[in-house]
């Protein structure tokens, strides 16, 4: 980001809006999937993303936090929509009422579905194992993108289909199975990794 940023590797921010009553923002454990860069470890944990727009007399115009479902990639979807989001906060000043937590925002972008999440972090750990996207520093770049990696899941199952075409059903069906032993013990360690609520939460 091309901004100054204040990091709170330590939750004060956090537990600081919690105490007041304002906002209880979620977080989740490092559960290894960022493991790939040492510098982006969290030993306290690392907490979802929230919004919160105060006044200086501390009238809460805004307020939402992430809450990690499947339905939104266990908080890696969409956010707020920005136009939706200040005109909810400018209404919130009219009001002198502090706004009450957003659970329905208007989000800027779809979320994919679990499945096709799983699908992308396959493709990405080359169908051998599933495999979070590293965060970057600035200068760094990714050896893939989601697009990318979901060009090769349409490859990877184009290969199948072939297989089919070419090869005995029965041959495709044991290296399916072979393959689907394989790869499950890297689907549990994803889903493990990554946390998500109730949808009812």
């Amino acid at each position: 980001m091309s901004i100054p940023i204040v990091g709170d590797p330590h939750h004060e921010i956090r537990k600081d809006l919690k105490a007041r009553g304002w906002l209880d923002i979620f977080y989740n454990e490092d559960s290894g999937h960022l493991r790939e860069r040492d510098w982006a470890n969290h030993p306290n944990g690392y907490f979802q993303p929230a919004v919160i727009a105060l006044s200086k007399s501390g009238q809460i115009f805004y307020r939402w936090r992430c809450v990690p479902k499947y339905s939104n990639m266990s908080g890696a979807g969409g956010r707020p929509e920005a136009r939706y989001t200040w005109n909810l906060m400018r209404e919130a000043q009219s009001t002198g009422r502090d706004a009450e937590l957003d659970q329905a925002p208007v989000m800027g972008a779809g979320d994919l579905s679990w499945f096709k999440f799983l699908v992308i972090l396959t493709a990405h750990g080359w169908f051998l194992r599933p495999r979070a996207f590293p965060l970057l520093r600035e200068g760094e770049k990714a050896s893939v993108t989601p697009t990318q990696a979901m060009r090769r899941a349409y490859i990877f199952l184009g290969a199948w289909i072939l297989a089919l075409i070419v090869l005995p059903i029965t041959w495709v069906a044991v290296a399916a199975l072979v393959y689907a032993v394989a790869l499950t013990p890297g689907l549990v360690e994803i889903h493990r990794q990554f946390q998500n609520e109730p949808d009812a939460y």
